[in-house]
C-alpha cells in the first residue's frame, strides 16, 4: 500500500516536472515572456531617434544625453533643451544635408526634428501649455527591485553590459532579460579591475542589495 502511494507521488512529481519543462521550452521558442521579462521589447517612439546615428556614427557619449546615470538612480531621458544644444545648429537629417549640398532649395527641416523644436518652444511657454515628448521607457524592472545607475556607472560598468550594442540600433530594443539570475551572474563575476573586494562581492549577492 505504501509503495503504491510512493509510486503515485513520484508519477505526479514527474508529470508536474514535465509540464514545467514543456512550458519553459514553449515560452523560449515563442514571443511569450515570463512576468517581468521584456526581452526584445522594442516600442515605437514618438520621435524616430536613431542611436545608430547619434551614438554610433557621431560617437556621442551615452552620458551626454543620459547625464543622470553618474549621479542618480535613473539615467534619465534627455529633455528637449539637451537635444537643442546640437539641433539649434542642425535642422536636417544627414541624408537631407547630403541632398542639399548642391541645391539650397532642397534644404528643409526634418519632420522628426521639427517635433523637437515644437517641444522646446512649448516648454518656453510654461507648464500650462507645455507639450513634453512622451518617450516610452524600454527597460523596466518590477517594483520590488531596487536598481540604481549611479554605482554601476561610477564602477566603470559599460552601458552595453546591460543595454547591449545600442550604437547599432535605430530603435532601442531590450537586449537582455534583466532577470534576477542574469543580474546575479554579473554580480558573481570577478570585477577585481573595478576594486571589487571579497566583502563587496558578498554584498552584491545579498538579497537586501536589490530587495529591501
Amino acid at each position: 500500500m505504501k509503495n503504491d502511494i510512493l509510486i503515485n507521488r513520484q508519477i505526479k512529481y514527474i508529470a508536474i516536472l514535465v509540464v514545467i519543462i514543456g512550458f519553459t521550452i514553449s515560452i523560449k521558442n515563442s514571443n511569450m515572456h515570463l512576468p517581468g521579462n521584456f526581452k526584445d521589447y522594442e516600442p515605437e517612439q514618438p520621435i524616430s531617434f536613431s542611436h545608430q546615428l547619434h551614438a554610433g556614427e557621431m560617437e556621442i557619449s551615452c552620458l551626454y544625453c543620459h547625464f543622470g546615470a553618474e549621479d542618480s538612480r535613473h539615467a534619465g531621458i534627455p529633455p528637449a533643451n539637451v537635444c537643442m544644444n546640437c539641433h539649434k545648429y542642425v535642422s536636417n537629417t544627414l541624408n537631407e544635408i547630403k541632398l542639399a549640398e548642391n541645391d539650397q532649395s532642397k534644404q528643409q527641416v526634418s519632420v522628426e526634428i521639427q517635433k523637437i523644436y515644437s517641444a522646446f518652444e512649448s516648454a518656453k511657454l510654461g507648464k500650462e501649455n507645455q507639450k513634453n515628448i512622451e518617450w516610452i521607457k524600454v527597460h523596466n524592472l518590477p517594483e520590488y527591485v531596487y536598481f540604481s545607475h549611479k554605482p554601476h556607472a561610477n564602477a566603470g560598468i559599460a552601458c552595453t553590459k546591460c543595454h547591449g550594442n545600442v550604437e547599432s540600433m535605430n530603435r532601442v530594443k531590450q537586449k537582455n532579460d534583466l532577470s534576477m539570475g542574469w543580474c546575479l551572474d554579473c554580480h558573481r563575476e570577478d570585477h577585481s579591475s573595478l576594486n571589487n573586494t571579497k566583502q563587496r562581492k558578498l554584498q552584491l549577492q545579498d538579497c537586501a542589495t536589490c530587495h529591501y
